[in-house]
């Protein structure tokens, strides 16, 4: 979902009313606080579920919002999860799918990608636009969408009616399905089109490299993807998705969030929660210099380095 709360965004986002965002109130029953989800961790690694469970609860600690919590470290065996099945609008974290579904619809008729194809989907991924997403969408249609959901496992997600992507229901859980494919060998994503979608999730202008990658190791390769949206309800959706390998790390963490009174929130929150597992997992290791700025600016460009010749998938 594009970034700028255009005229187009409020189409897309179905809904979206200028000023009549509903923020999150949150209950103030002890029933209601008693039974609130509990982060839940396991790892093959002695303490470090306790350790993890422990820095993202107080990470959330006194923070508005709805937040959903996915982790998975291939590395010491570790899971972390928090809302796993609880639905969000998807906004723009949807994009890695239709990309994804796009690649392997190609590899199936043993084709290329065009040179149309490929400028839109590094308009869609790099700069999240929200034009090329729309054109791919249609191109790539909800049949073979459809189809390739069902080939990673991603039962919990529900495309969005109509031309509405960014209206999709995602849920922690099966966004991080999908990143253990882009992650590792498998049999529905060739490495080609793995490395190729990674790569452009490594190349995301520098305005939308917040969210998941905040405190990532210095030393990881970070690939991202966010989304966020205002609607009359739920208030804001802020989500990101991000894999970190390198340096003898290789792991994903998946942060989505509705009920947030504004996005700068909102990203404040998935940030505390990302610096806490990045933390946790890296311990004593330097972090990234942070993001250079909260709100993109639409007149950012898409970075000057040629793309390698990885779109060419047969």
């Amino acid at each position: 979902m594009t970034h700028r709360i255009s005229r187009r965004t409020r189409v897309l986002g179905a809904g979206v009313g200028a000023g009549m965002l509903i923020p999150f109130v949150a209950a103030a029953a002890p029933a209601v606080a008693a039974t609130a989800p509990q982060v839940s961790c396991t790892s093959a690694k002695a303490g470090l579920a306790v350790k993890l469970q422990k820095d993202i609860t107080a990470a959330l600690a006194n923070r508005t919002g709805t937040i959903a919590v996915g982790l998975y470290d291939r590395t010491t065996k570790t899971t972390c999860t928090l809302r796993n099945s609880t639905a969000y609008d998807s906004a723009s974290v949807v994009k890695v799918a239709v990309l994804a579904t796009l690649l392997w619809d190609a590899k199936k008729h043993n084709r290329y990608l065009t040179q149309r194809e490929t400028d839109l989907a590094t308009a869609m991924i790099t700069k999240s636009d929200n034009n090329a997403t729309t054109a791919l969408w249609n191109s790539v249609g909800r049949s073979r969408m459809q189809h390739f959901l069902n080939l990673v496992g991603m039962k919990q997600t529900h495309l969005g009616p109509g031309g509405y992507w960014g209206l999709t229901q995602i849920t922690a859980h099966d966004e991080i399905l999908l990143l253990t494919k882009l992650t590792a060998h498998n049999s529905v994503l060739t490495d080609k089109a793995r490395s190729y979608e990674l790569y452009l999730m490594n190349h995301v202008i520098s305005s939308q490299r917040w969210g998941a990658p905040a405190g990532a190791p210095s030393g990881a390769k970070v690939h991202v993807k966010n989304g966020w949206l205002p609607r009359s309800t739920h208030g804001w959706r802020v989500h990101s998705l991000g894999t970190f390998d390198g340096g003898g790390r290789d792991y994903m963490i998946v942060l989505l969030s509705h009920n947030n009174p504004s996005m700068a929130y909102g990203i404040t929150s998935i940030e505390r929660v990302a610096r806490a597992i990045h933390r946790t997992l890296n311990p004593g290791q330097k972090s990234a210099l942070a993001r250079e700025r909260t709100t993109p600016d639409p007149t950012w460009e898409i970075p000057d380095e040629q793309i390698p010749d990885l779109p060419q998938i047969p």
